[in-house]
């Protein structure tokens, strides 16, 4: 008897589970269909399987985290993105819903090359190179992110992108329902394996020009230090960044407008706390 009510039930959860699942489905459909009408989506590119396995891990893994990386050349929007993410996320004032980890604070320690080289121009004339995964400790990132995922509280370091020096005490980041990890490398080999969802910010190679010049001289390189940098910017993208456009499960447009992106993923939000969340 026991046995009769146990297949009951899981027949009866299985098929309350495919209910909510198609429910999320289709609203997720539903924005994703306004969204494609706008004159700049956000969503430039969706995986036949992505919202369906959206949807079934909200439903069917309540209580496991789910790792968002995304990723995108240097200035394309993958911060805005994400701090727009979040601003949609503590909407709801429940605790634990996200954390982020930046790939940019896991630069490492640079100061010595750039005090011996003794400025930024010279240190790039010796073939220095910023824009490369191997100046990025990678490694500890992701054992970062493992660790969150099983539910231990990290310390991220924090980098100073004037001075380059990596400080190991940077901040502390506790595991959350979300957490939303971004930079140049997060999709990269050895590291894409652990996450849920991939996504690609696109922006066209013009206005990464224009945003890229603006930040580097909010970062102390004008003149033929930022010529040069930007130029290696350019080459490794090539190499290391764009190649993950055709592995992502999405891409996201670059160029929408802050508030849009709050709306958007306000509403995917929503959707998907039909469920608990």
């Amino acid at each position: 008897m026991l046995k009769d009510f146990e297949l009951s039930y899981n027949y009866y959860s299985s098929r309350r589970d495919m209910e909510i699942i198609s429910n999320i489905v289709d609203s997720l459909k539903k924005i994703l269909a306004e969204d494609s009408k706008q004159e700049q989506p956000l969503f430039l590119k969706i995986s036949d399987n992505l919202i369906m396995n959206i949807a079934r891990k909200v439903v069917q893994e309540k209580k496991q985290t789910f790792l968002i990386g995304i990723t995108g050349e240097s200035a394309s929007g993958k911060t805005v993105f994400v701090d727009n993410t979040i601003k949609a996320c503590v909407k709801d004032k429940t605790k634990g819903i996200y954390t982020v980890i930046r790939c940019d604070d896991y630069y490492k320690d640079t100061s010595k090359e750039l005090q011996e080289a003794g400025s930024y121009e010279a240190l790039f004339k010796t073939g220095f190179s910023f824009d490369t995964p191997d100046v990025i400790d990678l490694d500890l990132m992701k054992s970062h992110l493992v660790a969150l995922k099983e539910g231990l509280t990290i310390k991220s370091p924090k980098y100073d992108f004037v001075t380059c020096v990596s400080d190991p005490n940077g901040d502390e980041k506790t595991p959350a329902k979300v957490i939303l990890t971004e930079g140049l490398y997060v999709l990269n080999e050895g590291v894409r394996d652990i996450m849920d969802v991939k996504v690609y910010v696109f922006t066209p190679l013009e206005v990464i020009k224009d945003r890229w010049y603006k930040r580097a001289r909010e970062r102390g390189k004008t003149g033929e230090a930022a010529d040069l940098q930007f130029a290696d910017v350019n080459k490794t993208a090539q190499q290391y960044i764009r190649p993950t456009y055709q592995i992502s499960d999405a891409v996201i447009n670059g160029l929408v407008s802050q508030e849009y992106i709050q709306e958007i993923t306000d509403k995917i939000f929503r959707a998907l706390k039909s469920i608990e969340f």
